[in-house]
């Protein structure tokens, strides 16, 4: 597949061809420029920074860094190899062709899963736009950047889709994606975890950890869609998504890192004194991963849900890594839920796998959680401390499914409301800790140099020095 570079806007999908597509997204282009402009990351346009682009999909191609400016940045629209003779690997179409055009009876479904991934990409730019007056350090600032613009190409990833396989209503759609805003009373965005605020770095990190793996686990399941373009843009879309959790992952293990050293130096690992050495105390870190976890989960939708038997049938979002499953059909399999029983315990039911699919795809995010607590808790092994991050149960502080609005512990121990609301300071972000967060959030923008609340990565960006000039600024 050849890579046109040259266009007004890069991609491989044979724009040039289809001129009333191109000129239908040369027409959208300045509204997204003017979105960028007004919520896009605030005050660092005219800097240059260090930014990895994609020009093509292959290994040489998708990741070529060099400095840039922001609004230059080249949001181009890429998808991945097309497979040959591609077969519908779940559901009722098992074995069957793909499509490589939208099937009339799927249409409108097909849309809505577009659009509403489409809508958590714009959001998340929305949701972090003041955070680089505070950035820790110009190779955290470059990172902030990096998954903004990626972000943004991933919503031109979605909007290619809307305007080349669903008309007109698919041009109004991709419009609607720029009117919607994160957190606006009227207009929010269509998931709730998007409309959270993240005006502090360690929200961050916990959101590119946890929520950024949720998008990871959603692009997975609409990467085995039937409906090939679909599939093939979000394959290549994981590719970036990848440096996003990164940025979490490390984060967070830079947080810890930092926290324990200072723990070190005073002897005690009290919170209050931790805080006047200007440190994040481990007990507000667990709080606050309480909180980005459990928004997480309730992404993935209903534990029991008819909406994603019937995707799973029709063929149009699958299971990530489909291929690792024995039974691709699945009709006449079933799945067994723990389920309140309204009497302060739990009760087991068995239901259609079909119906199960959104609680097998959070079992697999939780387990991929899981792979970053236990590098965290590493760091505290290794220092001889006995504590330890931990993820609360996927019962807690749900708002989606049968668990929804149900009192429990952090273990998943239905509890009373009054007792839930008794210990919410110790589970969840207290008003104490985000003013304690935010007031030790202060720009550094000074080579080499780190906040006092995080330690330095452990190697920079693309064999670059940690001192290296990540952003220049103008």
């Amino acid at each position: 597949m050849d890579s046109n570079y040259q266009d007004r806007i890069p991609n491989n999908v044979g724009l040039g061809a289809n001129r009333t597509l191109q000129r239908a997204l040369e027409h959208w282009q300045p509204e997204f420029l003017n979105w960028w402009h007004g919520l896009g990351p605030s005050d660092f346009n005219a800097s240059s920074v260090y930014l990895r682009t994609a020009i093509s999909v292959d290994t040489k191609g998708w990741a070529t860094f060099d400095y840039v400016k922001m609004p230059d940045y080249r949001w181009g629209i890429f998808l991945a190899q097309e497979e040959n003779d591609r077969r519908a690997g779940f559901g009722d179409h098992f074995g069957q062709p793909v499509w490589q055009q939208v099937p009339g009876e799927h249409r409108s479904t097909l849309r809505r899963l577009i659009v509403t991934q489409g809508d958590t990409e714009p959001a998340s730019v929305e949701q972090q736009r003041l955070l680089g007056h505070t950035a820790p350090s110009l190779y955290d600032l470059r990172n902030l950047f990096q998954v903004n613009v990626e972000e943004g190409r991933h919503l031109w990833a979605m909007v290619y889709l809307l305007h080349a396989y669903f008309g007109r209503d698919g041009r109004e759609e991709a419009e609607e994606l720029l009117e919607r805003h994160s957190g606006d009373a009227d207009k929010p965005r269509i998931l709730s975890t998007f409309n959270e605020p993240i005006s502090d770095w360690l929200s961050f990190y916990m959101f590119t950890y946890f929520t950024d793996r949720d998008g990871k686990f959603q692009l997975k399941s609409l990467a085995e869609s039937s409906f090939d373009p679909l599939s093939r843009t979000c394959k290549f879309m994981l590719t970036e998504e990848a440096h996003h959790m990164f940025v979490g992952d490390t984060g967070i293990g830079r947080v810890i890192k930092r926290t324990i050293e200072v723990m070190k130096d005073l002897g005690t690992d009290d919170p209050i004194a931790l805080r006047k050495a200007g440190v994040i105390d481990l007990p507000a870190i667990q709080r606050y991963l309480n909180f980005w976890f459990s928004s997480s989960l309730d992404l993935f939708g209903g534990d029991s849900s008819s909406n994603a038997a019937s995707y799973f049938a029709n063929g149009l979002k699958g299971r990530p890594d489909e291929i690792k499953y024995e039974d691709h059909i699945e009709a006449e399999s079933s799945f067994t839920l723990e389920l309140p029983d309204g009497r302060g315990g739990v009760r087991e039911e068995r239901i259609p796998m079909r119906n199960a699919v959104n609680e097998v795809v959070r079992e697999a995010y939780v387990r991929d959680c899981e792979k970053g607590l236990a590098r965290w808790n590493r760091h505290l092994e290794e220092a001889g401390y006995p504590q330890r991050m931990t993820l609360p149960s996927t019962r807690f502080r749900r708002t989606v499914g049968s668990w929804a609005n149900v009192a429990t512990n952090p273990e998943g121990k239905p509890i009373t409301k009054e007792e839930f609301n008794s210990h919410l300071d110790e589970w969840l972000p207290t008003p104490d800790d985000r003013a304690y967060v935010h007031s030790v959030m202060h720009g550094v923008f000074e080579r080499g140099k780190m906040a006092s609340w995080i330690a330095p990565p452990e190697r920079g960006i693309n064999t670059q020095p940690i001192n290296f000039e990540y952003v220049r600024f103008q």
